[in-house]
């Protein structure tokens, strides 16, 4: 548990955590040998036959067999407000400037946002794929470049590669952090390779010494898609520092929203103006008489709105972060004692997550054979939500059809397409994506009880697998 001001007298007593440690060992033939008789074989058998009818009864029958829902209040909703967020819209609305060329909100988000992530420089989008669009861009991405990605990301990162008519190149998952496998990225560099972009998968990171390490030595920029992890850090510094730039996402579900919007970082002044150039259709600071100062261009403009309500989000971010911190701690001590889950771990450079996941792999074995899609559903009959999290992007029929794509064709040619679908095997994250289970940030803003109810739900669910899997 938790904390022992938050135990009850039946948590106090559970077993369940004790009786699947001891059902691990296996009955070798040492043990055998070190019974004094058959008989007494016999007894410890019938006693643990005892032992798992008692965890029955102990933990309850699970809701989804007709036992007791272990929640019955919903968790925090999302997004959260009060009246400095209405004040910032009715502000920005009475103000009349509602787009950032003539207000001022956007601007000093972007300074509270350099703030925040002790960075020399931010310029805000109209959304975390338009910022990772114009991350690319000032790099001069396009036709013929590489970009080395994860394959467990969310298919804005894919988008935003190809949408400038490069190759996306996938590099295969660590399984124990859920994050892009560092020590592979090396052999996915060639001389196309013109952008490393890790994600920051549920706000933790990869190993992000090896990755700039490989970074450095090839003189490949490295780019982060720092999307969900506001705040999060890597060996004390937020991330999206480590390189060259990084991007975050202020869309509905994240831990810092507007319902959209992005951000980019970076202390490279060149490249910040470069950043603005390029989201403002290839334009500078937009002076009178000024002429273009970029190659290319789009409108990834923020708008005052979101600006003013990013400001007001701002307040509260710490103290959520604050609260998540906690309740990940918590919930981890408690799943770690549950045999067939395994947590997610972040490498020991990660100094903070910024927890917008709580991932977890779920290994069937451990619950009778039970699969994943019927242990999920019990989960959810117990009154808390889960997914199953990203299908395995590499072999998602959208992106294979690239290959077939006539403008790809044409760029590298019909034999390049179909090479690069077989360059693009990760049957590491194709393991990952069949076991992995979230709960999402929203979940870590409850209380303790919360969390020892989210235990409490999955004891439930494993002491009777067996039946579960007959529903």
């Amino acid at each position: 548990m938790c904390g022992r001001e938050n135990l009850t007298s039946s948590q106090t007593l559970n077993p369940t955590s004790f009786y699947f440690k001891s059902m691990s060992r296996p009955f070798t033939r040492r043990r055998f040998i070190g019974t004094s008789a058959m008989a007494g074989i016999g007894a410890g058998l019938v006693a643990s036959n005892t032992a798992k009818a008692e965890n029955k009864t102990t933990v309850g029958k699970p809701a989804i067999l007709g036992g007791t829902k272990t929640r019955t209040t919903a968790f925090p909703g999302w997004p959260q407000f009060d009246a400095r967020d209405d004040q910032a819209l009715l502000q920005a609305l009475h103000s009349g400037k509602w787009g950032r060329l003539i207000g001022q909100n956007v601007v000093s988000f972007e300074k509270a946002f350099a703030d925040v992530a002790k960075a020399k420089h931010c310029v805000a989008t109209s959304s975390g794929t338009t910022a990772l669009l114009t991350m690319l861009g000032a790099l001069g991405i396009g036709p013929g470049d590489e970009v080395i990605l994860p394959p467990y990301t969310f298919i804005a990162t894919y988008n935003a590669i190809v949408f400038h008519y490069a190759l996306p190149m996938f590099v295969d998952t660590d399984p124990e952090s859920f994050q892009i496998d560092a020590r592979k990225i090396g052999a996915a560099v060639n001389g196309q390779t013109k952008a490393i972009l890790p994600v920051h998968i549920g706000g933790s990171t990869p190993d992000m010494d090896a990755i700039l390490a490989t970074a450095n030595a090839r003189k490949i920029p490295l780019i982060e898609d720092a999307c969900q992890a506001h705040l999060a850090e890597w060996r004390g510094r937020v991330v999206g520092n480590a390189g060259l730039a990084g991007c975050f996402s202020f869309q509905a579900s994240k831990n810092l929203t507007a319902g959209e919007g992005g951000a980019i970082i970076t202390n490279d002044e060149e490249f910040a103006h470069r950043c603005y150039n390029f989201h403002n259709h290839g334009h500078g600071q937009m002076v009178a008489g000024q002429n273009m100062s970029g190659e290319r261009g789009a409108n990834f403009r923020m708008t005052e709105f979101q600006g003013g309500l990013l400001l007001a989000q701002l307040t509260r971010l710490a103290d959520q972060a604050k609260t998540r911190d906690e309740n990940a701690s918590c919930l981890t001590k408690l799943l770690s004692e549950i045999p067939g889950i395994r947590l997610a771990r972040s490498p020991d450079g990660c100094t903070r997550s910024s927890h917008h996941l709580f991932m977890f792999r779920y290994e069937k074995e451990q619950f009778a054979d039970l699969p994943r899609a019927k242990f999920m559903k019990a989960l959810i009959a117990e009154g808390v939500p889960c997914s199953s999290g990203y299908l395995p992007l590499n072999t998602d029929s959208y992106v294979k059809g690239l290959a077939n794509n006539p403008h790809y064709q044409k760029i590298y040619g019909k034999e390049t397409m179909a090479k690069w679908q077989e360059r693009n095997q990760c049957p590491v994250n194709d393991k990952l994506c069949a076991e992995a289970v979230w709960f999402t940030q929203t979940t870590l803003l409850g209380s303790r009880t919360d969390m020892e109810q989210i235990a409490e739900a999955i004891r439930k669910i494993q002491a009777h697998a067996g039946d579960v899997a007959k529903v």
